[in-house]
């Protein structure tokens, strides 16, 4: 209790009703009592020792009515609660040209009458009658009055206070005065009963509970004075006699009050240690128990880290950290605030449980929400990918479209490609493709224009990726590793059946626009296009002698498996070519790059797998045991996965070599697989199954009897599969979700995560510009090797039998295959570079164009002849 504030006792409004000819009522208003005021304990004030000094009580204690012998009504506040009045709703009355006004209501409101007052107009009036109104009451005061004489004034009484504060309740407390005098009458005795005349009513005619509030001050300094063995026993005298009500409203205060929060008292180390013994359902719990404890259990990482680590989903702390940088980039980004926040946990406790649930979801959800929706009509789905809640998928009908997961509406229709769409990789909304029309265009999401279109390789673009910059380690020359940042700004890097790669700066939103040369011409030839114009192009990377079939880059370091049987190493910003890794005997078809463990894998049509080490060039492992074409390969974490056209899947351990698991239940060739740390989905002769990576078991099956599955992929809660059913082309999409499941964050294949910040060097694009401009000072020609003929130096025509096209020819029938005719003759004209965006430029010509005669196959490089140029 405030001790600046006193206690009062506001009393409920007297009524008296006098009855002649008319009904009169009469409202007297008591100003409020104020109590004596409680002592501060003698000793110091140290909440240590009175924990309950200033403890916050309920409003059930600092409020409520007292009823007093009579029927007289009042409220005991506290001080803390306020003087406002709190009076009941009254009945009003009224007649024919009167009515009944509340208190207040009328021209004189009315006055507010102590109770000394009151008692004071009491003995006058009570003068004029012989009737006792106040029988029964008790004195409060250690003085007598005589009865007074007929027609005389009322003896004036003492102040209220001063009277009522010396006497003692009824308590079993010694009182240190002795005992209070009997009570006597502070007015005679009433006359005979039966008087006709109207009587003014007492005020109040106090009991035990006012007499007990206004002499708590003695009580409390009788209390304070006796030893704390005695206070205890009095405490529990008091508490024996309590009823049940009066228990539990001392139990909460007392509960909320001495109660200590060890978790706030400990220093964070041992807290962490104290938490890491409970489950994670013991956790989620115990972060219910309040604000604090969820504040405290949600941002500690080290618990969380534990907690991964003991349930055995903490792999090799790479993939960790990515998701917790992307989770931060999009708070930063969203302007939010990092770590502490209450309603914004840790990015570890985040993960923990994303990964439980894709543990646990995939397998116990037996009944996922499944929805199947045609697409591309019966033309083959070359790439499939999800990106930000969008599914993108393309086709060898030269198509891409962007679909919902939740209602399968088709979102958007990038058109534009003339040639089948077989390479796709997106980053926020920004899109990159490849074509056998031999360009590459970069789409804008949010309006579904394509803003640019880069020319310069020749033949088909097999095969693509979008670099973003990461932190990696770079070695110097005397062994000297340092922490940087590469790339300082995103990069596409195009593979092509041209037999070479080419870099490119991957345009920013508001960039200026560039098409490349025959970009917007039916009759122009793209490939044609001098890419040494594009401001964009960076480098151009020359060395395989057959197609490059796939590629992957990370950091500096790009990886690319070619026809040539060879896989070669390359640094992705000077354009040197580090390693030349020669091991296989037949073609590869596929490469997977690690650059924290700094090794790769590539497959080949020789049925083997090789890792190698890029520190030193050497093939530390050669994975035997498939039988046919190895054309598949995933890397994660703890898991190398290989698939083949023997319908064999084989797990190995990519540090040791050592094969894990043989994944053998298809009839066919594998067509399609994605895996992560939990399990494999993968796509062959009609089916779509599900394998636990861990031990190798057959989960399920998500699609059978259908006629094949050309594309899978899933990140989270959804799977989405391309698929042949009676000629028609079909997507399927699972959520293994259920509505409580809103936190489940996917982590994206290969750990690259779109969230993180637009962040690059300004350096970096300073400098390649000026390398720009002293190349264009220079004013080179072109080299002699340029001017070379390709067929002239021995290049022969590439076998049909293997190539992409053939094959989906081979799918979809004849209706997929699309027409080539001879172009006419064509004007030689560069790039364009559009500083402001046209309408209209994203979406290509309703003329289908006809691309030049290359005998027929986008799979044999164009035959480049020079003539004179200018620059």
């Amino acid at each position: 209790m405030n001790n600046q504030q006193r206690p009062t006792l506001y009393l409920q409004p007297s009524v008296n009703t006098t009855t002649v000819v008319t009904t009169t009522t009469t409202t007297t208003t008591y100003a409020p009592i104020p109590l004596p005021s409680l002592p501060i304990p003698s000793s110091p004030k140290d909440p240590k020792v009175y924990p309950l000094l200033h403890a916050h009580l309920p409003k059930s204690l600092r409020q409520f009515p007292l009823l007093f012998p009579g029927g007289a009504r009042a409220t005991f506040r506290d001080g803390e609660v306020g003087e406002e009045e709190m009076p009941e709703e009254e009945e009003l009355s009224s007649g024919d040209g009167w009515r009944q006004v509340k208190r207040g209501e009328g021209p004189d409101p009315p006055k507010e009458v102590g109770l000394v007052e009151a008692v004071e107009r009491y003995g006058r009036k009570r003068t004029y009658s012989n009737e006792n109104m106040m029988e029964g009451v008790e004195t409060t005061g250690g003085f007598a009055t005589h009865p007074p004489r007929k027609k005389a004034k009322s003896t004036p009484l003492p102040p209220l206070a001063t009277q009522l504060n010396s006497a003692a309740p009824p308590s079993p407390l010694p009182s240190p005065h002795g005992s209070p005098p009997p009570p006597e009458n502070i007015w005679p005795s009433a006359p005979p009963s039966g008087h006709s005349s109207p009587q003014p009513q007492a005020p109040i005619q106090p009991d035990t509970s006012l007499t007990t509030l206004l002499t708590l001050p003695s009580l409390l300094s009788h209390f304070s004075n006796l030893p704390p063995q005695l206070q205890s026993h009095v405490l529990l005298t008091f508490l024996r006699h309590s009823p049940l009500p009066v228990l539990r409203t001392l139990h909460s205060v007392l509960t909320s009050t001495l109660a200590r929060d060890f978790l706030t008292l400990l220093p964070a180390e041992l807290v962490s240690q104290i938490l890491s013994y409970l489950t994670y359902s013991d956790l989620t719990r115990a972060s219910r128990v309040s604000k604090t404890w969820r504040a405290i259990i949600d941002s500690d990482p080290v618990l969380w880290r534990d907690l991964l680590k003991s349930t055995n989903i903490w792999f090799d702390g790479h993939s960790e950290n990515a998701f917790a940088d992307a989770v931060l980039a999009r708070r930063r980004r969203e302007d939010l605030p990092l770590l502490g926040s209450l309603t914004l946990p840790h990015p570890y406790k985040m993960l923990l449980k994303s990964r439980h649930l894709s543990r646990m979801r995939w397998v116990n959800n037996q009944n996922p929400k499944h929805i199947s929706f045609p697409a591309h009509g019966r033309a083959v789905v070359t790439c499939l990918i999800y990106s930000h809640g969008r599914i993108i998928s393309a086709s060898d009908d030269h198509s891409i479209h962007v679909y919902s997961p939740t209602t399968g509406e088709q979102l958007q229709a990038l058109d534009g490609h003339e040639g089948g769409v077989w390479a796709l990789a997106a980053t926020k909304d920004t899109l990159v493709s490849g074509s056998t029309d031999r360009t590459v265009r970069i789409w804008d999401l949010s309006t579904g224009r394509c803003t640019h279109v880069f020319g310069g390789h020749t033949s088909t673009v097999r095969c693509l990726a979008i670099v973003k910059p990461e932190w990696i380690d770079v070695e110097h020359e005397g062994n000297i590793v340092t922490r940087e940042k590469w790339p300082k700004r995103p990069l596409i890097v195009t593979g092509s059946r041209d037999h070479s790669l080419r870099v490119w700066t991957l345009p920013r939103p508001g960039d200026d626009e560039y098409r490349c040369y025959g970009a917007d011409d039916t009759e122009v030839d793209p490939s044609e296009e001098e890419a040494e114009d594009n401001p964009y192009h960076r480098l151009h990377l020359t060395g395989h002698d057959h197609a490059v079939r796939a590629l992957a880059a990370r950091g500096r370091t790009l990886v690319s498996g070619s026809y040539d049987c060879t896989v070669r190493v390359w640094d992705i910003i000077t354009g040197n070519c580090k390693w030349i890794l020669v091991g296989h005997t037949q073609k590869v078809y596929s490469v997977v790059l690690d650059i924290h463990r700094n090794l790769a894998c590539s497959g080949s049509m020789d049925s083997t797998v090789r890792v190698w080490n890029l520190s030193t060039g050497e093939c530390q492992h050669t994975l035997n045991g498939h039988t046919s074409l190895v054309g598949l390969l995933g890397l994660s974490p703890s898991y190398l996965v290989s698939a083949a056209a023997d319908s064999t899947l084989r797990v190995w351990n990519p540090d040791t070599g050592e094969l894990c698991h043989t994944l053998a239940a298809h009839n066919g060739a594998i067509t399609c697989f994605q895996h992560d740390e939990f399990k494999v989905l993968s796509g062959s002769d009609g089916t779509l199954k599900m394998w636990d990576i861990r031990d190798g078991s057959h989960v399920r099956d998500l699609l059978v009897d259908i006629v094949g599955v050309w594309q899978v992929v899933f990140e989270g809660r959804w799977c989405i599969a391309a698929s042949n059913r009676a000629d028609s082309t079909v997507l399927d999409v699972w959520d293994f979700g259920t509505d409580n499941d809103d936190g489940w964050v996917g982590e994206p294949p290969g750990g690259i995560y779109d969230e993180d910040e637009d962040e690059y060097d300004e350096e970096e694009d300073i400098e390649q510009a000026e390398v720009d401009d002293m190349e264009q000072d220079i004013g080179m020609a072109p080299s002699d090797t340029d001017d070379v003929d390709l067929e002239e130096a021995g290049m022969e025509e590439e076998d049909d039998d293997d190539d992409d096209d053939a094959w989906a020819r081979r799918l979809s029938g004849p209706q997929a295959s699309s027409s080539r005719q001879p172009a006419s003759s064509h004007r030689s004209r560069r790039g364009r570079l559009l500083v402001a965006p046209k309408s209209g430029l994203g979406a290509g010509s309703s003329r289908p164009r006809t691309l030049p005669n290359i005998e027929e196959t986008p799979t044999r490089p164009r035959v480049r002849h020079y003539g004179p140029r200018r620059r």
